[in-house]
């Protein structure tokens, strides 16, 4: 992008050359000189900054007023946008940011172990039995038979010791004795196959056995204590399984980035952010969000809310159109009452969620989107139950979506929004302050380009971004064009080719033109498109071609007859003649 000028600089012409494009290769595009940023406000103490927040205020009350008083809104928007992300590395981080980490780290391992994210803890026992098919519980319901045998069996041999013990009536002690003969005699071998089943139902039904059995029995005190081992064991309760965005806490390095995210909402304070966490964790189950998901709210509202391209770091970038709700029939369909407003943020959220979800949340990766908030035909503060909806959503999102917007861009800006933000902005850290950046009318595409590419930014606010020829990939030039001066570009050819260029005027109104001047001396220039005015409300994007023949230039021409400076943007392919 050409360096800026003031309005008041003499009119010059101006020829700007790309250089000759070989077949099937792009041309190059001319750097764009970038905007030098102020660095960002270091954080002070908390009466400093209260202080300033103050100051800041009142700065903004006065630019309001004389806002309205000139009639001229747009040049006395105020700006921020100073605000630098910061690394999702832990590496990166500072000692005591270090220190939060690993201490936020240790309360959600406890909290897991303990089941303290919602649900209740399940022995490791129950949970197997549960996996278990009915086959397999449906083997173990004869144990308690065996255990009838059991007691069966012991009483038989208490009641012949104790008549045998007595000794008051020899019969019987005779009746004891043949009543013992007869079980040892004639059912030697029913006996012992009843006590193989006491032995081993016994060794399984470890608990119900009393304290003395174990000391009377030294040869079974080792599989008893093996027992007890693998009872405790099965008994364990697993840790609880909890994930936020796709993201399972404290399984990989992503884990990482998720608990940053909550402790810079909270200004690295461990409790605080931990705390925030559950909240979120519980809100996130209550508001049944993995449902909500998968829910079909269909597509009235894909005006409102849309995501398009990406910013020059890498940022998804999502476009807020509050300008749509001007249908009246949308309005009523989408705020008429509160069963309505509540569906209206169900998709709202539904829409974050599955925006968020294509975030890479590894260190280093892109896990902030860029919100473009677009105020032109706003309702404004008339509409009771836009307002109710949109503070009820921004609450949520503010609760339970820490650290997601690298930038808060407000487009079309009225005056009467800065009046709003006049009230508000004292509550705002200064962390936060420095993410928003506001744009009158005039001065919308003007910053949408300070962080988005032309080639990414929707026609409709002064991009090129549209289906058609070229693609968000096809790199954009950005000039700027002086105030009552002449601007050409030529492209020079050296081959037969078929060239074809796309070209736009940020707010037109300004004379365009085309020709091709061919190097040969006794050939004549060849008129493209004769010199015509393009209003602001004609082709948005002019989109022309010209099958080159011999060698030669395509030059075209802006003449801008206003006293202000122009946006000037364009790109260009060439393919070969045959094509």
């Amino acid at each position: 992008m050409a360096d800026q000028v003031q309005v008041g600089a003499p009119p010059a012409d101006k020829v700007v050359v790309v250089p000759d494009v070989p077949l099937a290769e792009k041309p190059p595009v001319a750097a764009a000189a970038a905007a030098k940023e102020p660095p960002p406000v270091p954080e002070s103490e908390e009466e400093l900054v209260k202080q300033k927040q103050v100051e800041d205020a009142e700065a903004l009350e006065t630019k309001i007023s004389d806002a309205v008083a000139d009639g001229d809104d747009e040049e006395k928007v105020p700006q921020s946008g100073h605000y630098k992300e910061e690394s999702t590395r832990v590496a990166d981080l500072l000692e005591n940011e270090k220190k939060a980490v690993e201490e936020l780290k240790v309360l959600v391992r406890e909290a897991l172990n303990k089941h303290e994210f919602g649900g209740f803890a399940m022995p490791q026992q129950q949970q197997q039995q549960q996996q278990q098919p009915k086959d397999d519980s449906a083997k173990e319901e004869p144990k308690p038979k065996a255990e009838a045998v059991t007691e069966t069996v012991a009483e038989t041999k208490e009641e012949s010791i104790a008549q045998a013990e007595t000794g008051d009536d020899e019969e019987k002690v005779a009746t004891a004795t043949i009543r013992s003969d007869a079980v040892e005699d004639d059912g030697a071998k029913t006996v012992e196959a009843i006590e193989d089943t006491i032995v081993s139902v016994s060794a399984s039904v470890q608990p119900e056995q009393p304290p003395e059995a174990a000391s009377k029995e030294p040869s079974d005190a080792k599989p008893n204590v093996e027992g007890k081992d693998a009872e405790t064991v099965s008994n364990k309760v697993l840790p609880q399984e909890v994930s936020i965005w796709g993201i399972p806490l404290l399984a990989d390095e992503r884990s990482d980035v998720i608990l940053l995210k909550f402790l810079r909402a909270r200004d690295f304070k461990v409790k605080e952010a931990f705390t925030m966490l559950q909240n979120t964790i519980r809100w996130r189950k209550e508001f049944g969000i993995d449902e909500l998901v998968e829910q079909d709210f269909g597509n009235d509202l894909e005006k409102v809310v849309f995501m398009h391209g990406f910013d020059k770091e890498g940022h998804p970038v999502c476009y807020n159109v509050y300008g749509e709700f001007q249908n009246k029939d949308l309005y009523q369909k989408t705020f008429s009452d509160e069963e309505k407003r509540q569906n209206f943020l169900r998709w709202r959220i539904q829409f974050l969620e599955k925006s968020i979800r294509k975030l890479d949340f590894s260190p280093g990766g892109i896990c902030t989107i860029v919100q473009i908030n677009d105020l032109k035909n706003s309702p404004g503060l008339t509409k009771w139950e836009l307002r109710q909806a949109t503070k009820q959503a921004l609450q949520l999102l503010q609760d339970n979506y820490p650290e997601f917007v690298a930038r808060q861009v407000f487009i079309n800006v009225p005056w009467w929004y800065l009046a709003v933000n006049k009230m508000t902005s004292p509550f705002l850290t200064q962390r936060t302050r420095s993410k928003f950046v506001f744009a009158g009318p005039s001065k919308s595409a003007e910053n949408l380009f300070r962080y988005i590419a032309a080639e990414q930014v929707p026609v409709r606010y002064g991009g090129l971004s549209k289906d058609g020829e070229f693609g968000n990939t096809d790199a954009v030039t950005e000039i700027t064009v002086k105030p009552a001066a002449k601007h050409t570009v030529e492209f020079p050819v050296t081959e037969a080719c078929l060239l074809t260029w796309e070209v736009r005027v940020v707010g037109w109104e300004v004379n365009y033109g085309a020709e091709f001047v061919p190097s040969g001396e006794d050939s004549y220039t060849i008129i493209i498109q004769k010199s015509k005015k393009v209003g602001c409300s004609e082709g948005e994007v002019v989109c022309d071609n010209f099958k080159v023949g011999e060698p030669g230039k395509v030059v075209l021409t802006i003449h801008n007859p206003t006293s202000k400076k122009k946006k000037l943007l364009y790109r260009l392919k060439t393919m070969p003649a045959s094509a």
